[in-house]
């Protein structure tokens, strides 16, 4: 099979595909410690503020008149955040402390909100795409850890994760799942592109992943081809391969695997959030209740941190939906972890308030809060974490992520 260049075929397939459910990859290492951690990245940039919804800030229901509507339905954490409804299944671990959230967090990546560049510093784990570092974080903390070993992984699709990329061993595995374009979608993409040399190339190198497929003489006019095209997206998304990954991952986790990544894509909502949200947030509902159930008692030494590129913007838009933003939220759940708190320091959502007067003030770097779960999980040097593992960063004070 050829191995596709990741940011060409995204780029061909336009920006929904950054989060597109065609690409859903999982990677997984083993090491020397007890405790386990799990990093899902929720590609297409989540809007932490319908995740975990600040209610208690007078500003909130005046920017999101539309999304805010179903507040009675949503779920009290605090007194002053609610949890969007369609976390129910996992607020039950809200309430034995093995889930929690923290709110206005972000990476490095300022002003430009492309998916393409938002995921790679997220992956990477540097201040800056102009670095160098063509490794990710967790691949740099296995390099800093004496007796790490290849384990096997899967990915759902044929993309690569960044964040496990680099010189120490790991692996992965595509699995037998049924992931390929049909020919009515590669036709339509071929039409699409013909005159188009760049897009054009990209798309030919990307349909690569569906070269053993005879496309036959297709007769659809091209509005029925993108429905059929759409159609398929949807049964990709909601064919629940995310409890297969999770399975999966759980199953290494309690053998020797230490650490597994993967994505769960969907989170880009610039229209009828409403419906995106409750179905992207039911798959990591999923997902999570997936792992706990399958882990057993490996779920007490277990951490699961779940992140984004990059938050939404304040205000919801005319279609329903908000646009890409700056700071976001950041999901935690496992044994491991203390939860049953909303973590953050919250910067209101007055204009003056808000990042560029649109997005979500950050007041904390998300690899922060990554940083002091590995130091505390695997007894990592804090000096370490700061330097080699995320470069420019400063951990700053003990968040109390730990159990």
């Amino acid at each position: 099979m050829t191995q596709i260049n990741r940011r060409k075929f995204i780029t061909a397939l336009g920006c929904s595909a950054a989060a597109s459910p065609f690409l859903t990859p999982i990677a997984l290492a083993a090491g020397p410690w007890d405790a386990r951690l799990v990093v899902i990245i929720l590609r297409g940039g989540m809007d932490g503020l319908d995740v975990a919804r600040p209610y208690g800030d007078p500003a909130f229901s005046m920017l999101r008149r539309g999304l805010a509507k179903d507040r009675d339905a949503s779920h009290d954490l605090d007194g002053f955040f609610s949890a969007h409804p369609a976390l129910d299944p996992i607020i039950p671990l809200w309430t034995k402390g093995e889930l929690g959230f923290v709110q206005a967090v972000s990476t490095p990546y300022r002003d430009k909100r492309s998916h393409f560049d938002g995921q790679d510093l997220l992956e990477a784990g540097t201040t800056d795409l102009g670095q160098g570092a063509r490794d990710g974080w967790l691949n740099r903390m296995l390099q800093t850890v004496p007796g790490i070993t290849a384990q096997t992984g899967f990915a759902i699709g044929r993309e690569e994760m960044r964040v496990m990329s680099g010189s120490a061993p790991f692996g992965s595995w595509s699995p037998d799942a049924d992931l390929n374009l049909s020919p009515q979608a590669i036709r339509l993409l071929e039409l699409v592109y013909h005159d188009h040399p760049n897009f054009r190339d990209a798309a030919a190198e990307a349909m690569d992943i569906a070269k053993s497929l005879d496309l036959g003489d297709v007769q659809m006019e091209p509005d029925q081809m993108m429905m059929q095209m759409q159609q398929r997206q949807r049964q990709t998304s909601e064919g629940g391969e995310h409890t297969h990954v999770a399975r999966f991952a759980a199953d290494r986790l309690k053998g020797d695997t230490r650490i597994a990544t993967f994505s769960i894509n969907g989170w880009d909502t610039h229209a009828n959030q409403a419906r995106g949200m409750k179905n992207a947030l039911a798959r990591l509902s999923d997902t999570i209740v997936t792992l706990r159930d399958e882990l057993g008692p490996i779920w007490g030494k277990t951490a699961v941190l779940a992140m984004t590129e990059f938050g939404r913007t304040a205000r919801e838009n005319g279609t329903k939906g908000t646009d890409h933003g700056t700071g976001g939220a950041m999901i935690t759940a496992g044994g491991a972890l203390r939860g049953g708190q909303v973590l953050g320091q919250w910067p209101g959502l007055t204009e003056a308030a808000l990042y560029d007067r649109r997005d979500l003030m950050p007041t904390a770097d998300v690899r922060g809060y990554s940083a002091w779960v590995m130091k505390g999980l695997f007894g990592l040097d804090q000096s370490t974490l700061e330097s080699a593992i995320f470069p420019g960063l400063d951990m700053g004070a003990n968040p109390g992520l730990l159990a």
